[in-house]
């Protein structure tokens, strides 16, 4: 997403709320690791937040401050421990390994070119301490849904939200699909029904294929373990929603 987007957090927050059973796995690999915890894109600390107050040392990294401000008002606000550092995942440099590094909600789909994927990859590694492991979640590229994306404005009823100032905002998106590229390019529109586009944001996300991540993965110098379907454990099928990844260093 774009700078506009991150720029307010909390509309982010209602937009994507996060939690549930998402949060549930991630506290349940950094109790697996049980050691230090980093995560890439940390975004406003929905699941980092939660680990932290499981008692394990946390850092996040984030690229928006806007996010980081809203991400250590809510720790502050829960009382919770966390080292927030603005940074970019691409090339980064913290000077410490980690037993559990990783990336939420989709954010490494911001990384558009096959550079940018390996060379986080490679911060990835130099940040793994010995037993170490990267886990993150993209979706499983549809190529019924990416040929959907014609560019015309829809509105996506089940992203509307109640904002406590404006009341129910809804959310309408138009997208066109580069095949080249393989990134989805959209305008997203907020709207209540007295203030239309109130907000307009950008989304660029990159598809990572099935067969190409074990690729991407190895160039950083990791190896995918286990890929899984969904945050239940079950196994990655072609139908899945999710690419869910365990790592390792190669």
């Amino acid at each position: 997403m774009g700078g506009q987007f991150y720029s307010d957090a909390r509309l982010y927050d209602r937009l994507f709320p996060g939690g549930g059973r998402a949060v549930g796995f991630y506290r349940a690999e950094a109790d697996r690791c049980n050691g230090r915890v980093l995560e890439l894109g940390c975004g406003t600390g929905q699941k980092l937040i939660p680990i932290a107050a499981d008692g394990h040392p946390c850092v996040g990294l984030e690229l928006s401050p806007e996010m980081l401000a809203e991400a250590r008002r809510k720790a502050d606000e829960r009382g919770v421990q966390v080292e927030w550092v603005q940074g970019d995942m691409r090339e980064f440099d913290l000077g410490r390994t980690f037993d559990l590094v990783f990336i939420a909600g989709n954010s490494l789909l911001h990384l558009q070119e096959a550079e940018d994927l390996v060379g986080c990859f490679r911060s990835v590694k130099r940040h793994l301490a010995p037993g170490g492991r990267l886990v993150f979640e993209v979706f499983n590229p549809s190529v019924r849904m990416l040929a959907q994306a014609d560019g015309v404005r829809r509105r996506r009823e089940a992203l509307s939200f109640v904002d406590p100032d404006r009341g129910v905002v809804y959310v309408d998106v138009a997208e066109t699909y580069d095949a080249a590229a393989q990134v989805t390019r959209g305008s997203w529109h907020f709207s209540t029904d007295t203030e239309a586009d109130f907000a307009v944001a950008p989304l660029e996300i990159r598809s990572i294929f099935p067969q190409e991540l074990p690729l991407l993965l190895s160039l950083g110098g990791l190896r995918l373990v286990e890929r899984l379907g969904d945050w239940s454990r079950a196994p990655f099928t072609a139908d899945a929603a999710l690419q869910l990844c365990l790592c390792e260093p190669d």
